[in-house]
């Protein structure tokens, strides 16, 4: 999906470092105590690090994308660290040109693999990571990041995250970024380990077969807001279930959303 009128690019000044600033305030709350500083946005650039921006036809800052280059086993490598869109603008494919964009200028610098995190509860980040970009899942880091930041979002669940691997060169995610990765629908007829069928989390007894389902919530922050208890309750739930697989030789294959049911999965298979 391509939206007209919109422009990517490197931020470049002052004022719109200060704009990022205030973009990841009303994204993650204005207690957020891991904001990324104009001085580290600016000398992070000079450095081989991205901070771009997504700016609409009238020039405002609708969405950006920080991330640092390094060396991981001797090799160079990527790291984004942020990613936020405006409300509005969410659904519309800006984070994915935004990844792009970050992909794109990190490539010039030879990288060919860049790693990022997100929530596995968080199903929008779940497609986006998975179904449009292709990425992988390395890791599954409990308490990775030991306390909530002050975030509003990230308050009230913990800090567990997946770590994403996603390898520029590999043929699932060019598929990807051509809209080519089909679902298996065969894979939506194995077992749903984790869930009862009215879709509530469950500790029941987990299956070792060939393919299996992790359901999480469509909407976790609406679950925070309206059912508190709720929240640890899938944290705790869906910790235990990807520790248990994934240490198992299962990876995650593919993230499906049932519109009709409003029930979301991760298909992992062996």
């Amino acid at each position: 999906m391509r939206i007209p009128n919109i422009t990517v690019r490197q931020l470049d000044n002052h004022n719109e470092y200060l704009e990022c600033v205030r973009l990841q305030h009303d994204t993650w709350g204005e207690h957020f105590t891991e904001v990324v500083s104009p001085a580290i946005q600016m000398v992070s650039q000079k450095l081989g690090g991205v901070t771009a921006g997504a700016f609409d036809a009238s020039g405002e800052l609708i969405g950006f994308v920080f991330g640092l280059t390094g060396l991981k086993d001797r090799k160079p490598v990527h790291w984004s660290d942020m990613l936020a869109v405006r409300p509005e603008w969410r659904g519309k494919g800006i984070g994915r040109r935004l990844k792009l964009f970050q992909r794109d200028e990190v490539k010039k610098l030879g990288v060919d693999v860049m790693y990022w995190t997100y929530d596995p509860l968080e199903s929008g980040n779940a497609h986006l990571n998975i179904n449009c970009l292709g990425a992988r899942i390395a890791e599954y880091a409990e308490n990775m990041y030991a306390t909530d930041e002050g975030s509003i979002l990230h308050a009230g669940l913990g800090m567990d995250r997946f770590v994403v691997r996603w390898n520029f060169d590999e043929e699932r995610v060019e598929r990807a970024l051509r809209g080519d990765l089909q679902l298996d629908n065969r894979s939506l007829q194995t077992p749903v380990v984790n869930t009862n069928e009215s879709g509530e989390p469950v500790d029941a007894g987990l299956v070792d077969q060939p393919v299996i389902r992790v359901e999480i919530p469509v909407n976790i922050q609406r679950i925070k807001t309206e059912f508190p208890a709720m929240g640890p309750q899938w944290r705790l739930n869906t910790r235990r279930v990807f520790h248990y697989y994934l240490s198992r030789g299962y990876a995650v294959e593919s993230f499906y959303r049932d519109v009709k049911t409003e029930r979301c999965f991760y298909i992992l298979k062996k």
